[in-house]
């Protein structure tokens, strides 16, 4: 039987409201609906296909993430070859006066004759991939190979989701675009740092990340990779008269909705090159993904076709490079480093080297389990990287290079800032020094969490003032904010006599506080706000909740293995222990035992999700009034969630909680409910 007109008419809306929406948001960065909005009409369109099969076509949405795993990839010939183009190694302006005076020639141009138009873009870092689309549809894509043969690599490609499966408005019947597949400097440092914390291999560099995501024999594998597509010109037509220049084809190919990079410029000559080179180079930092140059090519491509070819490369195009961002150096020492979170990260001490524009003396290894991964040791010869402002790193190391007995490097067991011990919880991969409260790498950090709003509430105690405070010598731990005078405070940057009077009036008002919010600002990994407040529930008192040891701990709902052990760590820790004498002797206090109403509510131990807007009560207020009558408020809806409180435009909670059979209630219900 075949579908309804009304569903084939419903699935073809959907195709081309999804294909827009994913437009806006790879393509332009700019999202046109919410996320949860999204997942409704894929999910809408999912549920039509499976019910109408017929109607399934390779250019839905729904295909991106398909396809078995290849034995390997079959060789595509392509219909116009490859090829690829010069590289100007002379990375200064002089490099693009040569390349315009080498067109200028072949063109016969004499001094007195105008400035070649050329069209300049970026050279990415990438893969170079070939797209075949066929009346609109995406039929191929192929690697470049060696220019005349690649490999078919379309069910990776696919996964690319900026790459349209259909192009918009009307296509010919046969349009190549040539371009490059790449990875973002931040997707790449999300993913390594997703694979980092499972105890997975990382990415060498984005480059590598590319290349190796397009090759994988497995689509699933290739679709976990976050990558990215560019389009930079054309292969074989059929049925597409050409414009007239390189950058009005550009304009063309980002109507048909594919990605045309917005860093390109029409330049006169060689001084509008030389200005297109500096420029970018000025910004390449900025950019979120690696290019190793920019591209020079003849606007006209008419005079493209008069100037032809040489042994496989155009004359007409250039690659103009910049200074590599790879470099081999030797490894003179390996250190460790205290962050802002207590995290321990192993670094490199290098013998100097330049790589990426600066010299670069220092770089991470991330983890001990990335050190070991990579074996680096002190002696080896590694390969570095610095890709814009990220952090210089130790990619690989040469391991023809090594020394004889070079040693393998030992994590310390102490913090080498503060003396405290270093754990490394399990299942995890970073290890942290556990003196919170106490470390000075950690200071500023544990100051800006003591003071926040949900903690100890400090009002005008900001990240400036902070870095005042520190920088100075004034305070070293939370408990030195209680001894700060007003004349301390008015000596500091922009702060006036009547700010100074403010905050020392606000660090006095912040001595009268609660158990759990106490709890909740020492900063102790893993507890958080609801945590906390289990646990001065739980406890009723800070003694009892210090003398605890894991097993007592562990009778606190929610409290497991991992949040047991940072507390017991905390609490081991001397120095944690004087810091939080010293805020008692400071005055800092709060009532003793659980109230009342708390243990009496009706809802106590529940557990609540909100969703939307309610009509008067913000976010935060809601929150404190459940957590207030003992109920705990958690982030998404499960088998375990009591109620769900919905305000208008709510979203998938409301409907997973529907879903569920969990009670929904609005604002008064709430508040009848806690009456």
């Amino acid at each position: 039987m075949a579908a309804p007109a009304a569903a084939a008419g419903r699935v073809g809306f959907l195709r081309s409201e999804i294909q827009r929406h994913d437009h806006a948001y790879y393509v332009l960065d700019a999202p046109s609906i919410p996320d949860a909005d999204y997942d409704k009409l894929f999910r809408e369109l999912q549920a039509l296909e499976q019910q109408y099969p017929e109607l399934l076509t390779p250019d839905s949405p729904t295909q991106r993430v398909g396809g078995k795993p290849l034995p390997q990839f079959a060789p595509v010939r392509h219909a116009v070859p490859m090829l690829s183009i010069r590289t100007e190694t002379d990375t200064e302006a002089s490099g693009a006066r040569a390349f315009d005076a080498r067109v200028r020639k072949e063109l016969g141009l004499s001094e007195a004759d105008a400035p070649v138009e050329y069209n300049a873009e970026l050279k990415f870092d990438g893969l170079a991939i070939n797209l075949r689309y066929e009346n609109g549809i995406l039929v191929q894509a192929a690697t470049r190979g060696d220019g005349e043969t690649g490999e078919d690599v379309t069910q990776n490609v696919r996964t690319v989701r900026c790459i349209p499966l259909r192009l918009s408005g009307a296509a010919p019947a046969v349009l190549e675009v040539r371009g490059e597949v790449y990875m973002s400097r931040p997707d790449f440092e999300r993913y390594n740092e997703r694979q980092r914390a499972a105890g997975k291999a990382t990415l060498v560099n984005p480059r590598n990340g590319a290349a190796g995501s397009i090759r994988q024999l497995d689509p699933a594998l290739a679709a976990q990779r976050p990558l990215s597509f560019f389009v930079y010109g054309l292969g074989e037509t059929q049925g597409w008269p050409l414009p007239a220049t390189h950058s009005e084809l550009l304009d063309r190919l980002a109507a048909y909705g594919l990605p045309v990079c917005e860093h390109r410029a029409v330049a006169a000559g060689a001084a509008g090159l030389i200005e297109f080179h500096q420029r970018i180079r000025a910004g390449r930092d900025a950019l979120p993904f690696d290019i190793d140059g920019v591209v020079y090519k003849v606007n006209s491509l008419a005079l493209q076709q008069r100037l032809g070819f040489v042994t496989r490369e155009p004359r007409w195009a250039v690659a103009h490079k910049y200074p590599a961002e790879e470099a081999m150096t030797t490894v003179e020492a390996i250190e460790v480093q205290v962050g802002r979170t207590g995290a321990i990260t192993p670094v490199a001490r290098l013998a100097p080297v330049f790589v990426g524009g600066v010299t670069v003396t220092n770089a991470t290894l991330h983890n001990e389990d990335e050190l070991r991964r990579k074996d680096v040791r002190i002696g080896d010869t590694v390969i570095v990287r610095r890709a814009g402002d990220v952090i210089p790193e130790v990619v690989a190391v040469v391991p023809e290079r090594r020394p004889i007995l070079a040693p393998e490097f030992v994590m310390p067991k102490v913090c080498p800032v503060c003396g405290s011990a270093i754990e490394r919880p399990e299942d995890e991969a970073i290890a942290r020094c556990t003196g919170g409260l106490f470390c000075p790498a950690q200071r500023k950090q544990a100051l800006l969490h003591f003071a926040s709003r949900r903690a100890l509430d400090i009002e005008g105690l900001g990240e400036k003032v902070v870095d005042q405070l520190v920088d100075r010598g004034l305070v070293k731990t939370p408990a030195d904010l209680y001894g700060l005078d007003t004349g301390a405070v008015a000596n500091l940057e922009r702060m006036a006599e009547k700010s100074a009077a403010n905050l020392i009036e606000a660090i006095e008002k912040s001595k009268a506080t609660t158990l759990a919010r106490f709890v909740y600002a020492l900063g102790i990994r893993n507890v958080g706000e609801a945590t906390a407040k289990d646990l001065a529930r739980h406890f009723g008192g800070l003694e009892a909740l210090m003398a605890a040891d894991a097993a007592a701990l562990q009778q606190v709902p929610d409290v497991g293995p991992v949040v047991a052990a940072a507390l017991a760590h905390f609490f081991a820790e001397p120095h944690n222990v004087d810091v939080i004498g010293k805020l008692r002797a400071a005055g800092v206090h709060w009532p003793e035992g659980e109230p009342a109403a708390a243990v009496a509510s009706p809802i106590a131990g529940k557990t609540f999700v909100l969703t939307g807007t309610l009509p008067l009560l913000s976010r935060d207020a809601a929150k404190d009034l459940i957590e207030a009558h003992g109920g705990k408020v958690a982030g998404s809806v499960s088998k375990k969630t009591d109620y769900v409180v919905a305000g208008s435009e709510a979203g998938s909670k409301l409907e997973k909680a529907q879903a569920l059979g969990v009670t929904i209630l609005d604002e008064s219900q709430l508040k009848g409910l806690l009456k």
